[in-house]
């Protein structure tokens, strides 16, 4: 069993992909060629923004992102501590703070109740991050960022496809970042990245960021990156947007068949739909203090899983100068501790979800 299968689905579709991939060839325009306009104009019309410029990664979405809101030297960018690496690594890179605020006890997204205590002269921007597949309540964050005045960067990058209150993730606030890497909920054959938002000059921004800060041929009127996606990752994307709404109808029905199984287990939580939200389910994931015995039981039947983030970001060393220690931000250190994230993916056979299920009864129902 593969814990993301990323297989069947090019099996389903693959002589289309192939398809796209050779027209790439034939017009040779291999960097900013014409699908990733084509794309990009899908993309924003899926989120409802009005402008979406893809980018080299998801990572590379956050860093353009901080860096056309001219975070730098000095600054604060409040986000939380359990989440990958990327979301604290990019502000840091641009010399600026990384101020973390606990998570929430039931979606494990930021505790927008912690969120006002957190911000100081010196913040600059506000990052939430829509963790395992689902958007943070983004209506109490947006408020509270308005009255400092304050720009709110969705990092995205796992719920691509989820609602909150009705609204697509990518266009619930300033700006929207998120990733195509492979095993995302929609993801390319490489690395790729988007950046969503209503904002024209900060749409502007974005590509001259993306382009070594050039506004037109040889004229660079602020540093950029070398931060664009291939043509060949836009043409594949366009292929898997046409099944994109089937797959997440299949993830949706995945997530409540795991949830509906595990949810009355002792000692074991599910994954908690937030009000207003549903979820893509980019991993399924559950808490458990008895982790390591259900993850050998697992193993023992050739189930693989995985415990994402278990050192949370407060605890890294790379960020041991914040002067933070254990017990600081105790539910992203629970959540760190007993998460483990079951086998997920459109293409999940029901028998192998059914094995997975009775691998974990077998723990916690002996």
């Amino acid at each position: 069993m593969q814990f993301i299968d990323l297989k069947t689905r090019h099996l389903l579709i693959g002589d289309k992909i192939n398809a796209r991939i050779q027209k790439v060839m034939e017009h040779s325009q291999f960097i900013l060629g014409p699908e990733v306009r084509e794309v990009e104009e899908k993309l924003a019309q899926y989120t409802g923004s009005k402008h979406c410029v893809t980018v080299s990664s998801g990572t590379d979405s956050l860093l353009v992102a901080l860096m056309a809101l001219c975070v730098g030297a000095g600054d604060e960018v409040i986000t939380v501590p359990y989440t990958w690496i990327s979301s604290a690594e990019v502000i840091a890179l641009l010399g600026a703070k990384p101020v973390f605020v606990d998570i929430r006890p039931d979606t494990w997204n930021m505790d927008e109740t912690l969120l006002e205590a957190a911000i100081t002269e010196k913040t600059k921007v506000i990052m939430p991050v829509s963790i395992y597949g689902q958007c943070p309540d983004m209506e109490p964050i947006n408020r509270i960022a308005q009255k400092y005045n304050l720009p709110v960067i969705e990092d995205a990058a796992q719920s691509f496809g989820a609602t909150y209150r009705g609204k697509k993730s990518c266009n619930l606030s300033t700006i929207g970042s998120t990733s195509f890497f492979p095993s995302k909920p929609l993801g390319c054959y490489g690395d790729g990245g988007a950046l969503f938002t209503n904002d024209d000059e900060l749409a502007e921004m974005f590509r001259w960021i993306r382009v070594h800060g050039q506004e037109r041929k040889h004229h660079h009127p602020i540093l950029g990156i070398n931060g664009r996606m291939d043509t060949l990752q836009a043409a594949i994307l366009l292929e898997i947007l046409e099944v994109f709404p089937v797959e997440l109808q299949k993830r949706e029905q995945l997530g409540q068949t795991y949830s509906g199984e595990l949810v009355h287990l002792d000692g074991l939580e599910t994954p908690r739909i937030g009000d207003y939200n549903n979820s893509v389910y980019a991993q399924y994931t559950i808490l458990s203090d008895q982790r390591d015995d259900i993850q050998k039981s697992l193993k023992e039947k050739g189930i693989p899983s995985v415990s994402y983030y278990s050192v949370p970001l407060h605890l890294q060393p790379v960020f041991e100068n914040l002067g933070h220690k254990e017990g600081d931000f105790p539910i992203a250190e629970k959540v760190a501790n007993q998460c483990l994230s079951l086998p997920m993916s459109p293409y999940l056979k029901k028998e192998d979800q059914a094995n997975v299920i009775d691998a974990i009864l077998r723990i916690k129902s002996p």
